[in-house]
């Protein structure tokens, strides 16, 4: 049995993945009800809350590797990774980010936290690091629907944007087979970097019609959010992660996803394609 931890961008695709395969998987959530189309595919849908540990032991019955994605709270994690000690489990797949201890963003001091505490509990891991998910442009759809345009911090910055999809089909391969991938990090990205002027160039394409991009201010982008219904604290942390990529430091891409999947990892025009409804 496979566990996989929260329902959202991985998560979800890692359990629809390993059904197809006819692997026994068991997703971890607190509102079961919107878990009903993972449980329609055949995956065990649990409810629970990775804030009670009880909770947490009850789902880990029976488990031979966990899926761990969340987000990024230390302590929700943390109890993950006991319950899983307790428990005897295999292999954790932590899904994860460019984490470091002395990030100005919280959410990377919190990977780093995270991966420091799956580290230090002596079970058998993989950590994947990821480039941003491409599936984060769906956050600026209904801007590019009202205004044919999106702005960012970003600046001229490239990101080696990776989708989400083949970050999970990663986590599934490994969670189903994961001997050769002990205590091993692996950094996840698309086939290349990408500006956002360059972005909104593919988006036009497909769209048939001009979508233009936009440099803004930290708080100017902070402030959008807010206005979008983002909590302040998480468009605090996006705006601070845009204003490092015009820095440079989304601008790289690795051999590992192709490496690990056998195939390409899927370019930002496939990804736009196939979501091009959410933009029209």
């Amino acid at each position: 049995m496979i566990l996989v931890t929260t329902a959202g961008k991985v998560g979800s695709e890692a359990v629809r993945l390993l059904t197809q395969q006819q692997m026994p998987v068991r997703v971890l959530v607190r509102d079961p009800a919107k878990a009903k189309a993972l449980a329609d595919a055949g995956a065990h849908v649990v409810e629970g809350d990775l804030q009670v540990p009880a909770s947490i032991d009850a789902a880990m019955a029976g488990v031979a590797a966990v899926v761990l994605v969340s987000p990024a709270v230390p302590a929700q994690e943390l109890n993950v990774v006991a319950s899983a000690a307790r428990a005897g489990v295999g292999h954790i797949v932590k899904a994860s980010s460019k984490a470091s201890p002395d990030s100005p963003i919280a959410r990377r001091r919190g990977q780093s936290e995270i991966e420091a505490g799956l580290a230090a509990s002596g079970m058998p891991h993989t950590v994947l690091r990821s480039n941003a998910y491409m599936q984060n442009v769906l956050a600026l759809a209904p801007a590019i629907t009202k205004t044919s345009g999106f702005g960012s911090a970003a600046g001229k910055g490239r990101t080696g944007m990776v989708d989400a999809r083949d970050v999970a089909a990663v986590a599934a391969k490994i969670a189903a087979m994961p001997a050769a991938h002990a205590d091993k990090t692996y950094w996840l990205s698309g086939l290349e970097t990408l500006s956002n002027d360059e972005a909104a160039a593919v988006l036009s394409r497909l769209l048939g019609r001009t979508i233009t991009y936009r440099e803004l201010s930290f708080e100017e982008n902070k402030d959008a959010m807010i206005r979008a219904g983002v909590p302040e604290r998480i468009a605090h942390m996006n705006a601070q992660a845009f204003s490092l990529t015009a820095e440079g430091d989304a601008d790289w891409v690795t051999q590992d996803l192709p490496t690990l999947l056998g195939r390409p990892a899927r370019s930002f025009e496939q990804y736009a394609g196939d979501y091009a409804a959410s933009f029209a």
